[in-house]
């Protein structure tokens, strides 16, 4: 049973991963999840043990984290609160003032000991009562620990001003770092601005404004001019022009009349209409898309699981190198204590690293964001990760680089073409396929009993009427039968054969137009990324070559049965030495776009079916947000390697400048909240995509 909550007051990547780490300890949780930008908490546990789990982490918040409480809504953005941060300000303004005056004043040595005590516990108080907290709950090596462990041991040492600078730069930092978060949240949710406030409902003759979560299925909903469609429906009265820019990243407004479809997050541009709602709020488009965009982080990518690890043993390793730093040397050197008890300490400060805890899963969460502006939909940093270093991209053809708008262009070697098109139809009336479709559309006459209809995947159609056996499906089912087709050159068309009984009746010429963005699209593809690219159609070879030399694809299979279409992917997968991904139209492609490391869906605008089957769902079908996609992911992998890079260098710099006695405790300080800082601004980055 899977459970989800949200942390009110979780503000500290490292008290996300100290609660995730407690969380699963609990014998019956599994799958434990701390998001820390979204602060939500998921796990399963047994339905019989729920009650009692969530009672445990309530426990468990209270010794850890008391701040933080567990909430099965979600509420305002968890940061501090603005007069929270006020006052915080002014303590550091007054701490601050009295440092200035401390320097330029002599005192006895005991007045000055108390004078600097105050103006510690005034700005550093709650930073060592939570290491105290921390301390009583066996956790230890977090930044509290740290920070009090080094301006406690600099008081010790005499080094006063230092003492309380630091402390006090520290919390200065951290407001700043708090209102960074902060505000890279609430751009993304700004990003993601779908979720309607409100519902116009028709009831009794009356519009009444209601929450989204109260209108039943089937209700009348008015949306008027400047207004967001609140949930999925079907327009019964009056035509407008909407903005779907929040769900396709289109910014051209698109007209819809009576009978068309509308989903929730789409804004009206020009006048009032009125819809009858087909889908609740709960799983409404706008839901769908949310909680899939919500939902992204809890697929860590590899780096970030790096990060995860990486922090739970550096701390640890560096407190141990600060106690040798500042026992060890001197006993080792013979040389005087303070000095180097002061560089262990500045060692100390620098050791935190929430540069990197926060702005990885960060950089991340914005480069999913900024995917999503676009009409890009990605499950999770993983796929992100693997769409960024993917090197061969295998494609369906129809629907992903063709349109599917099949058209009949003719009858070809048939003495009565009326009857071969009527035979067709009797034998395609009942099949799902877009060339049934076309055949179905074109045929004047009316349809024939057929019985014993049975469909042979990759071949066709076979029934029976008259007691005579019928035919419709490619060269292949013919020359199963015996029949001997004329010869015929349709490169770029598919070819529709119908038999009746032993005789041949015709061939109908079925085409399919190649999508306008396609050419270019691919060729942005292979310019920008030098990617592999690989046609994999159930259509016949003929037909899928002329698709590729158009193209110019690497590769082309033709007349493959969708278990042809699995193989060809498993011994791409089994080459390939970086990810291989899979582009199709997500309605018939489960399997192979399932079992491709990145399964991309050219999936409709809000086809269920796409946004279930795939890793990345482009939603407007428009394949020229494929090379975005793969950009996207890119720059947001490097934003990743630059944090990283940038975080561990300026650490690994100021560590050795403070094992050396060079570099001052407020370097360090700067080195660890100062370098978060511009790693959080770099990752956003990530959500500016241009």
């Amino acid at each position: 049973m899977e459970q989800k909550y949200y942390l009110r007051g979780l503000d500290c990547a490292h008290c996300a991963t100290k609660i995730e780490d407690a969380v699963k300890k609990i014998p019956a949780t599994e799958n434990v999840q701390v998001n820390f930008l979204t602060t939500e908490l998921c796990y399963t546990c047994a339905p019989k043990a729920s009650a009692q789990v969530e009672e445990e982490i309530r426990t468990t918040l209270s010794k850890i984290e008391p701040d933080v409480t567990l909430e099965k809504e979600k509420k305002k953005i968890t940061t501090p609160a603005e007069a929270e941060g006020n006052t915080i300000l002014k303590i550091i303004a007054g701490v601050f003032i009295g440092l200035v005056v401390m320097h330029f004043v002599t005192l006895p040595l005991l007045p000055t000991i108390l004078i600097y005590v105050a103006l510690y516990l005034a700005v550093g108080f709650p930073v060592v009562k939570k290491a105290v907290q921390n301390l009583a709950a066996g956790l230890v090596f977090d930044e509290n620990f740290l920070m009090t462990v080094a301006t406690i041991g600099a008081l010790a040492i005499q080094e006063f001003p230092e003492a309380v600078a630091v402390m006090l730069f520290y919390q200065l930092g951290e407001y700043f770092q708090d209102r960074a978060v902060e505000s890279s949240r609430k751009a993304i949710q700004e990003a993601l601005n779908l979720r309607p406030d409100f519902a116009r409902v028709i009831r009794d003759g009356q519009d009444l404004t209601v929450d989204p979560r109260e209108v039943q299925l089937g209700e009348l909903v008015r949306v008027k001019p400047g207004e967001k469609v609140p949930l999925d429906g079907t327009v019964t009265v009056g035509d407008s022009y909407f903005d779907t820019s929040a769900l396709t990243g289109e910014a051209v407004p698109k007209h819809y009349t009576v009978g068309a479809t509308l989903l929730s997050g789409m804004i009206n541009t020009s006048q009032s209409v009125t819809l009858k709602v087909t889908k609740d709020a709960d799983n409404s488009t706008a839901a769908q898309i949310l909680a899939l965009v919500e939902n992204a982080t809890s697929k860590k990518a590899p780096a970030e699981q790096f990060i995860t690890r990486f922090a739970r043993y550096y701390t640890p390793v560096v407190v141990l190198a600060a106690a040798f730093l500042g026992v060890g040397m001197p006993l080792i050197t013979q040389s005087a204590f303070q000095p180097w008890i002061y560089r262990a300490l500045t060692f100390l400060v620098i050791s935190c690293p929430c540069a990197l805890v926060i702005s990885v899963p960060l950089s991340f969460f914005a480069g999913l964001g900024g995917a999503s502006k676009k009409g890009i939909l990605i499950k999770g940093s993983t796929y992100l990760e693997k769409l960024a270093q993917a090197q061969t991209f295998i494609f369906d053809k129809t629907g992903t680089l063709t349109k599917g708008n099949f058209v009949l262009t003719d009858v070809l070697n048939a003495d009565e073409p009326a009857k071969v098109l009527q035979l067709a139809a009797s034998l395609e009336q009942d099949s799902p396929h877009p060339i049934a479709k076309v055949i179905l559309a074109k045929n004047q006459e009316t349809l024939l009993p057929v019985s014993d209809l049975q469909e042979k995947s990759g071949y066709g159609l076979v029934g029976t009427w008259n007691q005579q056996t019928v035919r419709v499906g490619n060269d292949k089912l013919m020359k199963e039968a015996g029949l001997v087709l004329p010869a015929m050159d349709f490169p770029a068309a598919t070819l529709v054969h119908v038999a009746l009984g032993t005789d041949y009746l015709g061939t109908l010429v079925i085409q399919d137009e190649l999508k306008d963005e396609a050419a270019t699209a691919l060729t942005d593809l292979k310019k920008n990324n030098r990617v592999k690219t690989v046609l994999l159609s159930g259509d016949s070879q003929k037909v899928a070559k002329s698709i590729g030399g158009k193209l110019h694809l690497d590769e082309v299979y033709g007349e493959l049965l969708p278990q042809d279409k699995v193989q060809h992917l498993e011994e791409a997968l089994h080459v390939a030495t970086a990810p291989v991904a899979f582009v199709g139209d997500g309605m018939n492609d489960a399997p192979v776009l399932a079992r491709a490391d990145v399964g991309i869906s050219m999936g409709a605008l809000g086809s269920d079916a796409a946004i279930e089957a795939s890793d990345v769902v482009i939603m407007d079908d428009n394949l020229e947000k494929l090379p975005q996609a793969v950009t996207i992911a890119k720059k947001t992998l490097l934003i990743v390697k630059e944090n990283i890079i940038f975080a561990l260098g300026i650490k690994f710099i100021v560590l050795t400048l403070g094992a050396l006695g060079i570099a001052s405790m407020a370097l360090a300080v700067f080195a660890d909240v100062g370098v978060t800082l511009l790693a959080v601004l770099n990752a956003l980055r990530a959500l500016r995509n241009k």
